[in-house]
């Protein structure tokens, strides 16, 4: 009886395994030869499942930011307040350290070979954005697009800080004084929000 292959799951797997391959040998540097011997299967296999290495990366994106979004909310379960989610959020970057800062030089690499003007209008991207924007909102409870924006590139600047082997930044010392911030600053547009509703009244 010819053996059932999931290929959906298997293409999973091949993702899985795809991103520690990209992290050794950078995006630009390693070709889909090499990363089907890194996966032991054919050439031909790798190409069934993915165009190019391009397509590759992209699918590795979106079940990246899948995954990350449901790890994130599980270590965010159960805070209450802003704060409470800033601190978790800040031991979550600390307890991933080193996955975040591969991703992020490998995220650096892609767009060195890329063209600038086409990485904004990858569709891929776009709903990874949307996402990770979305998430941010939720788990801060947060209605601000602006702030949520803010919270994001917070992220995106201690990872590059890190890449850049600033030994200052301690994720979970950051985070929780975004949190701080971010409270006080929240309190601070209530209170103004409240004194113009008076005023107009």
């Amino acid at each position: 009886m010819p053996k059932i292959v999931d290929h959906e799951q298997y293409r999973k797997e091949l993702l899985g395994k795809c991103f520690d391959l990209f992290a050794q040998k950078g995006y630009g540097s390693i070709t889909m030869r090499q990363i089907s011997q890194g996966l032991g299967v054919s050439t031909g296999t790798v190409y069934h499942y993915f165009s190019s290495k391009q397509a590759l990366f992209e699918q590795l994106v979106e079940e990246t930011c899948q995954q990350d979004l449901v790890m994130a909310l599980a270590e965010l379960e159960g805070t209450k307040t802003l704060k409470e989610s800033m601190v978790a959020l800040g031991r979550y970057l600390a307890k991933n350290e080193e996955y975040f800062i591969k991703w992020t030089y490998l995220w650096v690499d892609f767009c060195q070979h890329q063209d600038s003007k086409e990485i904004p209008g990858n569709n891929i991207f776009k709903r990874a954005n949307q996402r990770y924007h979305q998430a941010a909102c939720d788990f801060f409870g947060i209605q601000d697009p602006v702030l949520a924006t803010f919270i994001l590139s917070f992220i995106d600047g201690l990872l590059l800080r890190k890449l850049q082997g600033d030994e200052m930044i301690d994720f979970s010392e950051q985070c929780a004084l975004l949190g701080e911030i971010l409270t006080a600053y929240r309190g601070q547009e209530s209170e103004f929000r409240s004194q113009n509703l008076g005023v107009r009244i």
